[in-house]
């Protein structure tokens, strides 16, 4: 049955509404939802202090994961473009590995101190894949993509050496991280982190017309009056501070940003004015999945969620990769 545009987006809408409004609730005991209003009753306190935050900030995250990667791969015109292919990721991990290990001095930056170590870290990846690339002279999109991996292998050593120089303790806490996870997350941090999330998504929306142009090319974006330099700068700096909220609350959470964007643009197509509010809902809503099966799969006991994202990223990403090498095409 063909479905019209429509129709396709009021179901993939509904599908995730549906998905995440239910996951809060899955594995609870109670049915009448009037005992979640009961003040002191161990089903509200539950619900509303850690299931409720629990799915939001998956959802979030995989929002941001989901749009960052819809960036980098309208970028560099590459469905395999991620957020941990050019070392955005990794980056980030870095910088809260190192918060993590140096957590006492820094006591005094509170909560926020791993957020901010993060985001340090994916801008700092950031700017020296910009600075290797232009080192190359221009601005190459392969290069770009190069130095991207170049980088990633070498934050995800440095990671490795922290976690080498960490006690035992900490070490088995960044070894915890790094699999992702979004138990025990601090309710406080939603707040920066819906606010950095739906705030770079606003600003991405404001800037698709230029994502479209430079989907079509660097030279046909130039042609048509767009700054392609500040443009792409912009676009992977708002993306890296994407990712660095994300990996600094659940961890390096792999493949949402390379699967949510390539299933919206073969459903829905590439204007990134209808893309980019799908992947936002699919992103979220697919991590939110995720992170239900984490919890349900083996309970009481926890998957971390970067398992069950790896599990099925891992076979998409090979789907992706023969469909390419059969159209003799990557994007």
């Amino acid at each position: 049955m063909h479905l019209t545009f429509t129709q396709k987006k009021v179901l993939l809408t509904t599908g995730c509404v549906l998905l995440v409004v239910c996951a809060p609730f899955w594995g609870m005991t109670v049915i009448s939802p009037f005992s979640l209003l009961e003040s002191g009753s161990p089903e509200a306190e539950v619900f509303w202090r850690l299931r409720l935050p629990r799915a939001v900030a998956a959802f979030l995250s995989g929002a941001g994961l989901g749009v960052s990667g819809m960036v980098f791969q309208a970028m560099f015109r590459n469905p395999l473009a991620t957020p941990f292919t050019l070392g955005v990721s990794s980056g980030a991990a870095f910088g809260a590995s190192v918060y993590f290990r140096f957590s006492a001095p820094l006591l005094l930056l509170g909560g926020a101190g791993s957020l901010g170590a993060a985001l340090c870290g994916g801008l700092l990846s950031m700017l020296m894949v910009y600075l290797i690339t232009r080192a190359r002279g221009g601005f190459s999109t392969s290069v770009m993509l190069l130095a991207g991996v170049i980088i990633n292998f070498f934050f995800s050593s440095l990671v490795a050496f922290v976690q080498f120089w960490s006690n035992a303790n900490d070490s088995l806490r960044i070894m915890h991280w790094l699999m992702g996870s979004l138990a025990g997350l601090e309710i406080a941090r939603l707040a920066d982190l819906a606010f950095i999330i739906v705030a770079g998504a606003l600003l991405i929306f404001r800037l698709s017309p230029e994502l479209d142009l430079l989907t079509a090319g660097d030279e046909l974006a130039a042609s048509r009056g767009v700054a392609v330099r500040q443009a792409k700068v912009t676009l992977f700096i708002v993306a890296s501070v994407m990712v660095g909220a994300v990996v600094s609350l659940g961890g390096p959470i792999g493949f949402v940003g390379m699967m949510t964007p390539h299933i919206c643009r073969l459903w829905l197509g590439w204007a990134h004015r209808q893309l980019l509010p799908a992947t936002f809902v699919l992103g979220g809503s697919f991590l939110t999945l995720c992170d239900l099966l984490a919890r349900t799969a083996l309970a009481p006991a926890e998957i971390p969620i970067g398992i069950i994202t790896a599990l099925i990223g891992a076979p998409f990403f090979l789907w992706t990769l023969f469909r390419a090498n059969q159209k003799g095409e990557l994007f």
